[in-house]
């Protein structure tokens, strides 16, 4: 590609920037393409996957007990003995696995939630089934008491989690809670055009280019984790966010591309500044959280100042699925800001929700996003589709009755493996270190300057920097090697550097991508040394 082609290209969203790298690299014949851009893992979580599907074969079951005068008919369930004709229902299929592991789920969540079996097996037939609206439109009665558990425990890392609970609303993947919570702040006057919000850099793009957008008008500031400080925010930083100038702070934990998370005292800090201020929003957006030991969320910290984003794409394989939540505190500042409006957006505010509420100022915050998500007027057809739900709980009940976390220690297992086949070998110091508490190792920056540092010399690296776009190394992976990478510097991260996704490809690509890497800067220092 010529030079000119990679200063237009690099204007693009790294993720705009992928889909040309794969067109490049889908140009070569003597190479299998190797994906390691997109976070996409390429590990399902099978068990609860298992219980959904054999729970929707009982629920088939249920409802062809109605309608049977008519071909290819069913009815909705009957409450009444439902968890009795399940009982039946496992005893004439006593060797089917994965029906085993649903009652295992099943007998947990009733006991351990004090849920009366008939209510919650009810919850789970009709919700698989899909054969009504999601009511509550906001989640699922015993759903959200089953995910919140989840949350808390994932979370908070084995401490009390605050007083209180979190209300949650069950939305299409963390992609669609940040849409509804950028349009909900917009529509309640949290956020105007021209405010300032800060973001936590490096971070996933869009938090970087929604704001941007016309739609919001926002100016940005970035609170920078720097990667002398083992890519955490040093104090100089999170000072910016005393400012009254600064309306919220928006943050990815662990982060994206850098994968590491912010520490107990970073999140003191934070919170101290959130509660000492009482009007600062806070955003985490928590997907990665899983993959570190003993991870503890901001939402954890600063209770009433922040809205908790959190997705299981990423932990239990599930892209496609869509399963995402947002959570508000019950007790949170959102509801209190509101109240405190001038009389004239308040006004404007009723006329807003007017239709759906007879007392529109008393609709709690995590109710405007449920409106908002379609636009007030067809609030009546929110929330996320039932079955979504019903995956999204025995997703969390797989988790909940895993005492002994074999399946985080196996996932975790998988990108750490991942990781330590792509430095071996590497010159210099490695990038993270491999007992790092901090690190999700979900993702990895590779600096392309400082290996030509560690491998040649500083010389060699400064010429390269003078000499080349940032974007030439990812392009060249892509159209010599056919191996997908993503600039680091598209995420507000170091602009020399290359971010790999060590869930989507396996151990042993990561052992041809290291040694490629090795041939691209010798492709340089054959031109470094002919000049």
């Amino acid at each position: 590609m010529k030079k000119s082609d990679e200063k237009t290209l690099s204007q693009l969203s790294p993720f705009e920037i992928k889909n040309k790298l794969i067109e490049l690299a889908n140009k070569r014949h003597d190479y299998s393409m190797i994906n390691a851009g997109r976070g996409n893992p390429n590990w399902v979580a099978t068990k609860p996957r298992d219980a959904f599907f054999q729970l929707g074969l009982f629920a088939l079951e249920e409802s062809k007990r109605q309608f049977q005068e008519l071909d290819g008919f069913g009815g909705q369930a009957e409450k009444e003995g439902i968890a009795k004709r399940f009982e039946k229902y496992l005893a004439l299929n006593k060797n089917t696995i994965g029906l085993q592991y649903l009652n295992d789920l099943f007998q947990f969540a009733t006991s351990t939630y004090n849920i009366k079996h008939d209510d919650l097996m009810v919850e789970w037939v009709d919700g698989i089934l899909g054969d009504n609206y999601p009511v509550p439109d906001r989640m699922l009665k015993h759903s959200e008491t089953i995910v919140h558990a989840y949350l808390m425990q994932e979370m908070s890392a084995g401490q009390i989690p605050p007083p209180g609970k979190f209300d949650i609303f069950a939305v299409e993947g963390g992609t669609a809670a940040m849409v509804y919570i950028f349009n909900t702040l917009k529509a309640n006057k949290f956020l105007k055009p021209g405010d300032t919000i800060a973001i936590g850099a490096p971070i996933f793009t869009p938090y970087i280019e929604m704001p941007e957008l016309k739609d919001y008008d926002l100016s940005l500031i970035e609170v920078n984790a720097k990667e002398e400080a083992g890519w955490q925010i040093p104090d100089s930083e999170i000072e910016k966010l005393k400012d009254p100038k600064v309306k919220a702070f928006f943050l990815v934990n662990p982060s994206n591309p850098p994968s590491i998370k912010l520490n107990e005292e970073t999140l003191d800090k934070i919170a101290a500044i959130a509660n000492d201020r009482n009007d600062l929003i806070l955003l985490t957006d928590d997907v990665y959280g899983t993959f570190t030991d003993n991870f503890i969320s901001l939402a954890v910290k600063a209770p009433k100042h922040t809205i908790l984003v959190y997705s299981y794409s990423k932990y239990f394989g599930a892209t496609g699925w869509r399963l995402g939540t947002i959570a508000l505190h019950e007790d949170n500042i959102f509801d209190e800001m509101i109240t405190k409006l001038p009389e004239e957006e308040k006004v404007e505010l009723r006329k807003r929700y007017e239709s759906i509420s007879l007392e529109p100022d008393s609709i709690k915050m995590i109710d405007r996003f449920v409106a908002d998500s379609r636009a007030v007027a067809l609030n009546h057809t929110a929330g996320l589709s039932t079955p979504q739900q019903i995956q999204m709980v025995l997703f969390s009940l797989a988790a909940l009755q895993d005492t002994d976390n074999n399946y985080k220690n196996d996932a975790k297992g998988i990108v750490r493996r991942r990781y330590k086949k792509i430095i071996e070998n590497l010159p210099g110091s490695p990038i993270v270190s491999m007992d790092n508490p901090d690190a999700a190792f979900y993702y990895i920056l590779i600096d392309f300057l400082k290996l030509a540092t560690d491998k040649y010399n500083a010389d060699f690296a400064q010429w390269i920097s003078e000499n080349y776009d940032p974007l030439d190394p990812v392009i060249r992976l892509a159209e010599e090697k056919a191996i997908i990478a993503m600039p680091g510097g598209g995420f507000d991260g170091p602009d020399w550097t290359l971010r790999l996704s060590l869930a989507n490809s396996f151990a042993e690509d990561f052992e041809k991508i290291r040694i490629l890497e090795f041939v691209i800067l010798e492709e340089y220092y054959a031109e470094y040394q002919d000049r």
